[in-house]
């Protein structure tokens, strides 16, 4: 999470230097490709049958494609305050389907948990909610809905095949299959020939594609082999906690008594998901 967090001041800088789609493109394709290279030079075990590969392609399509679309094209429309809100509903959202689909249970405490992080990162938000007057507000709120239900469905087929699949090989599948959409989308809407090839955005590119993308998308697979999909999930709420730490840190953005309380909420919410995760471990080995 705070790698993921990190990365989010480069993909700013990113932008400035290339088309939305186009910069989507390249971090997918470069990412996809360094571990499929990997997996290969590791003998690592190729992804087979029919089952296996359609789940590949719901998440490529899910995480990269729309997670990427929307979320890369909601900045042009949504304060960021509001995006932050809409897109760590993921976690709920995931929760719902896991259990539905995955029949992953959840305590009420594990679900008051969930419900406190989400509180707690709307309070961070709220600012940026209250003044953000954009046009096209509607267009901006679908992006983010699209991105949020995109990989909230990748994130159950992921954890429906954690365990079973080497986590390179499949990491870097569903990246290379959801750069085809995005290619072709860009292609079709933006001027690849606007990319800015500076030292600068290549750098940048090279950090979100190996760090930002491959890294934690192995990191995350492998995390979904261990627990349930809601208990890893719960920590997404940290994202905008690291997120607003490495602003003060680095960028002299300031931190108010509502962020603090934010903050506090979104921590007690993560606490109270892995305190359920531990107990329903615990109950789990003593009937074992």
């Amino acid at each position: 999470m705070l790698l993921w967090a990190a990365c989010f001041p480069l993909l700013t800088i990113g932008i400035v230097y290339a088309p939305h789609l186009a910069f989507a493109t390249l971090r997918a394709l470069i990412a996809g490709l360094f571990l499929v290279g990997v997996a290969f030079a590791l003998g690592r075990k190729m992804p087979s049958g029919f089952k296996t590969w359609l789940a590949l392609c719901v998440v490529g399509f899910g995480a990269t494609s729309l997670g990427y679309l929307g979320m890369f094209h909601a900045a042009e429309f949504v304060a960021p305050g509001l995006a932050t809100v809409i897109a760590n509903s993921q976690p709920l959202l995931a929760a719902i389907l896991a259990g539905i689909v995955l029949r992953e249970r959840i305590s009420r405490l594990g679900k008051l948990g969930l419900v406190l992080g989400f509180c707690g990162i709307l309070i961070i938000a709220a600012p940026g909610i209250l003044l953000g007057n954009q046009d096209n507000f509607l267009t901006g709120f679908g992006y983010i809905v699209l991105a949020a239900l995109g990989i909230t469905v990748s994130n159950v087929m992921l954890k429906a095949i954690a365990g079973g699949i080497d986590p390179i090989m499949a990491v870097g599948w569903q990246l290379l299959i959801g750069a085809v959409p995005l290619a072709i989308f860009s292609a079709v809407t933006e001027d690849p020939t606007a990319i800015q090839w500076t030292g600068e955005f290549v750098l940048v590119l090279l950090a979100l594609s190996l760090f930002g993308s491959a890294l934690v998308y192995v990191i995350w697979l492998s995390v979904l082999s261990e627990v349930a999909l809601s208990t890893a999930n719960a920590f997404s709420f940290l994202v905008p906690v690291f997120g607003l730490t490495i602003g003060f840190l680095f960028y002299n953005e300031t931190l108010t008594a509502f962020t603090f309380m934010g903050i506090s909420l979104a921590l007690a919410g993560v606490a109270m998901v892995t305190v359920h995760s531990n107990s329903a471990a615990l109950q789990e080995t003593s009937v074992r």
